[in-house]
């Protein structure tokens, strides 16, 4: 006779099985997944360690999850890709208040949708969020809205936490709202309507209990683990500098925001921009560049001494700069070399960090550089 599925209640015992018997240094270098390193399933009220004496930068983890494919689905010029690792603590912002959020006891699984244009292959930040709503046979099971979020694995992409009711067949119903930054190019005019894509999966808590999992040997070091590779999905890294059009205006860093200037002549890119030139910022993390959305940021040239431009830069999608910060049209001035360039965040990135994010990208600052 087959096995009954587990009941709720069973399945709550399997639900967050993390590093429960972690001895000291028993875990450096290793890899392998919950049952392969033999650890005990503890309860779901216990976290991960952290890494001890956290930079106020970014930091390789003390620990990395890898993860699974749910499925992947088209909704209108959406590309979605849905993901899946063990349930885990992260961050929140709101303004320049952190705020962490921790495993409930209730939550099976930390789904994660990624979202990108399919006719660019561009990810897309957006700040209005993912609802995601999981039903099965006997309706809807859970509805929350995915939070952005930053994680070194995974690059950029929304997810949370979530309940089920056990093991068995499921469906997501992933609702992506209009986008509201700025759209420029051929970009003009689209995500606008909301959209809903559909994957079904089947949840196991056995399955998920084989994601892999390892301690890195430098946790708690400045540095990054690499995003991980996943056929067709993007992470959301930005466009290398060297690649984006316009005059190179200089590069600059805020912590470990980083920050690429540019300026595009009225009449290049079809005469997209108003403004001659365009003044435009491309954001993106230290080590993985990857963008860093949903910042508030200020520009000022100076010349001789006299600041002759300011601007508030407005998030904006462009297929040919990416995700970028640019002067409202119209508000433009002769940049000069020699002068300097100013860029002040005003507004930390309003995106949820997961472990070795969650010390950084918090600064109001600026940088100045001379422009090339």
């Amino acid at each position: 006779m087959a096995p009954s599925p587990p009941t709720r209640s069973q399945s709550s015992r399997t639900r967050r099985a993390f590093l429960g018997s972690v001895a000291a240094g028993g875990l450096l270098g290793t890899a392998g997944c919950l049952q392969t390193l033999g650890f005990q399933r503890q309860s779901a009220w216990r976290d991960p360690p952290l890494a001890p004496d956290r930079p106020d930068a970014v930091y390789v983890p003390a620990v990395t999850e890898g993860m699974g494919m749910y499925g992947r689905a088209t909704a209108g010029r959406y590309g979605v890709a849905l993901t899946y690792s063990y349930p885990h603590r992260f961050w929140t912002l709101t303004g320049a208040e952190k705020s962490k959020t921790v495993v409930e006891a209730d939550d099976d699984l930390h789904l994660m949708a990624s979202l990108w244009d399919t006719e660019t292959g561009m990810a897309l930040p957006i700040d209005s969020g993912l609802a995601v709503e999981i039903r099965n046979e006997d309706g809807l099971v859970s509805q929350e809205v995915a939070y952005p979020m930053l994680s070194q694995q995974m690059g950029m992409h929304y997810g949370d936490n979530y309940p089920l009711d056990g093991a068995g067949a499921y469906e997501a119903r992933i609702r992506i709202g209009g986008v509201s930054p700025r759209r420029t190019g051929g970009f003009e005019g689209a995500f606008e309507s909301t959209e809903t894509a559909t994957i079904d999966f089947e949840f196991d808590p056995n399955q998920l209990s084989e994601i892999s999992i390892s301690e890195p040997e430098n946790g708690g070091e400045r540095g990054a683990i690499a995003p991980m590779k996943m056929d067709g999905v993007p992470v959301g890294r930005a466009p290398d500098a060297d690649s984006l059009p316009g005059r190179h205006l200089g590069r600059g860093s805020v912590g470990d925001v980083v920050f690429e200037a540019f300026a595009v002549e009225g009449g290049d890119l079809d005469g997209r921009f108003d403004a001659d030139p365009y003044l435009y910022v491309s954001a993106r993390t230290r080590h993985n560049e990857i963008v860093l959305p949903m910042m508030g940021l200020e520009a000022a040239v100076t010349q001789d001494g006299e600041t002759v431009s300011e601007a508030r830069l407005a998030s904006t999608l462009d297929p040919d700069l990416g995700y970028h910060y640019g002067a409202a049209d119209g508000d433009a001035t002769a940049i000069r070399a020699g002068d300097e360039l100013q860029i002040s965040i005003t507004t930390p990135p309003q995106i949820a960090r997961h472990d070795g994010y969650e010390t950084a990208f918090l600064e109001s600052g600026e940088v100045s550089m001379t422009i090339e």
